[in-house]
């Protein structure tokens, strides 16, 4: 959730840098459907009551959504600060990948938005995690909307989806050749 804030630091940004929210419609994202799908299958693993029907499956099911955004976003280095998505999404991946598809939260870090989640997640918390440093180290203050713990990983994508957005802001829409 941490991420969502990225979008509208990124429009106010890009609005103070004098760029202009129409501009964003000239931004094409290539296998958009792809990451739409990935990001759904994330969301819903762990609902109930699809979590249960997933069960075992689901450290695997995240892993392969997961993997799937990633090839959207590798598919759109070409737009400016998609690199810094890339490398967000990235070490998150890497970091549930070697927690056999669970991303690690601390457990302080937990305890300040409330404790470990009472229904299916994505975290875990364990005593010694793989590639600790680029787990879910970092929490957001509990009295902010969707609270929760966060990566470095997460915060290097949102810089970049924020830096993406202010960009495409601010630039002149691509006019079609008049023919």
């Amino acid at each position: 959730m941490f991420i969502l804030y990225a979008i509208p630091i990124g429009i106010i940004a890009g609005w103070l840098a004098g760029g202009h929210l129409d501009h964003l419609a000239a931004v094409r994202i290539r296998w958009a459907p792809v990451a739409l799908i990935g990001l759904l299958v994330q969301v819903v693993i762990f609902t109930e009551p699809f979590a249960s029907a997933v069960g075992d499956a689901a450290p695997a099911v995240y892993v392969a959504s997961s993997l799937a955004v990633l090839a959207v976003v590798l598919r759109n280095l070409d737009i400016p600060w998609v690199w810094l998505i890339a490398v967000g999404a990235g070490c998150n991946l890497a970091a549930i990948v070697a927690n056999g598809g669970w991303m690690p939260a601390d457990p302080r870090a937990l305890a300040s938005v409330g404790g470990a989640p009472s229904g299916p997640s994505n975290s875990i918390v364990v005593p010694d995690p793989a590639l600790a440093p680029l787990t879910d180290l970092f929490a957001l203050p509990a009295w902010l909307p969707f609270a929760n713990v966060f990566s470095i990983g997460d915060v290097l994508m949102a810089i970049g989806i924020a830096a993406t957005i202010a960009t495409a802001m601010r630039r002149a829409p691509i006019a079609e050749p008049v023919r």
